[in-house]
């Protein structure tokens, strides 16, 4: 910030009027800053719903999760999505016996149906407990641990107990205090901010990015928003693809996905074919005796386009990027796999599932 000339202010910051922001320090010190465009990038904070209040001290966010004194024998997780089964793996590493408590019928269910699946199968075997298709009811903190109630898909009330609850159902934009209304600013339902394509507010010169606004809540996506909104106040014409934003899934293995789901495409209509190769037939995974996984590639059946990829591996946060790249340049499954990649390595996955997907033939399987 000091190379680039930008001068920071510490504090809780609200709109005043459309060129004027107000900072209030720790002490409470007032500051105005008056400007030609403001942008605003304040992100989100937890979810939960009734019966889960989190009281941050045994029913507790993924804020208090990373400041815990100690590691729990036992934690449940509400939500199988990404920050409870991110958060559940970490604990899981250090001996917590985690069990997660989830609505739907599958884990990350926003995900592939096959990533569901087998990131289900990594972490049961290491000892995750799942009750999916479960409703909570209440969590309650028993002083030296919680215990939770639910219901499941027959409607029969469970109870569970443990340590902690982490109440991981997501995140919400974080607005409280921002002054929207003193600009005539208002969010949806959902307590966004509402923007044009050019992430413009209902005032044209105040912008807003990241998680206050419509999208998927990632950091990468905020950051080229930010870039967008910086090159078109300098009058550049900017690009952003909204359908190639990799979202990633940080346990181990790792989970990537990038364009459309099998199950997206199949309720679109598309005519698709599918290239998978298990990550257990690679050298290097062997050599690494990390086997778990497999990539799948989605092309579309007449075209051969890539549509998705999609995949479980070691390092697959890092591969992601090559199907972001192909697929950015509409390329064709045979294009990936006539590539050459390098051997030993993980990216030769890729290769086997376009390779799978254009001709059913890959190589080493």
């Amino acid at each position: 910030m000091d190379k680039n000339k930008i001068e920071v202010f510490h504090g809780l910051g609200s709109l005043v009027d459309k060129n004027t922001v107000k900072v209030v320090d720790k002490e409470g010190k007032e500051t105005s800053v008056s400007t030609k465009n403001i942008l605003l990038a304040t992100g989100s904070k937890p979810n939960y719903f009734p019966g889960m209040e989190p009281d941050k001290k045994r029913i507790i966010t993924s804020t208090e999760a990373l400041n815990l004194a100690e590691v729990p024998k036992k934690m449940l997780v509400i939500g199988g999505g990404v920050i409870g089964l991110e958060l559940g793996s970490v604990f899981g590493r250090l001996g917590t016996q985690i069990d997660v408590v989830e609505f739907a019928p599958t884990i990350i269910p926003t995900m592939d149906k096959t990533m569901s699946k087998e990131l289900t199968k990594v972490l049961k075997k290491e000892g995750f407990k799942f009750h999916l298709q479960h409703k909570v009811q209440n969590v309650i903190n028993t002083g030296k641990g919680v215990k939770l109630v639910a219901l499941n898909k027959k409607d029969e009330e469970v109870t569970l107990e443990a340590d902690y609850c982490l109440v991981a159902v997501g995140r919400k934009a974080y607005t409280e205090g921002l002054g929207l209304e003193n600009v005539g600013l208002k969010t949806n339902d959902r307590g966004q901010i509402e923007v044009n394509d050019h992430l413009q507010t209902a005032v044209p010169n105040i912008f807003a990015i990241g998680d206050v606004i419509r999208g998927a809540m990632l950091a990468h996506k905020a950051e080229e928003e930010g870039v967008y909104v910086a090159e078109y106040l300098a009058g550049q014409k900017p690009h952003l693809n909204y359908d190639l934003i990799p979202g990633v899934v940080y346990t181990w293995p790792e989970v990537a996905s990038v364009g459309k789901t099998e199950d997206e495409l199949i309720q679109a209509g598309k005519e698709i074919k599918i290239g998978t190769f298990p990550i257990k037939a690679l050298g290097r995974a062997r050599a690494s005796m990390d086997t778990a996984g497999t990539i799948k590639v989605i092309a579309d059946k007449e075209t051969d386009e890539v549509l998705g990829v999609h995949m479980i591996a070691p390092r697959a946060a890092d591969l992601i990027m090559e199907a972001v790249t192909a697929m950015e340049y509409r390329a064709s499954a045979e294009d990936i796999a006539r590539i050459c990649h390098p051997h030993p390595t993980y990216s030769e996955a890729v290769k086997e599932a376009a390779l799978a997907a254009t001709e059913d033939r890959p190589l080493h399987i």
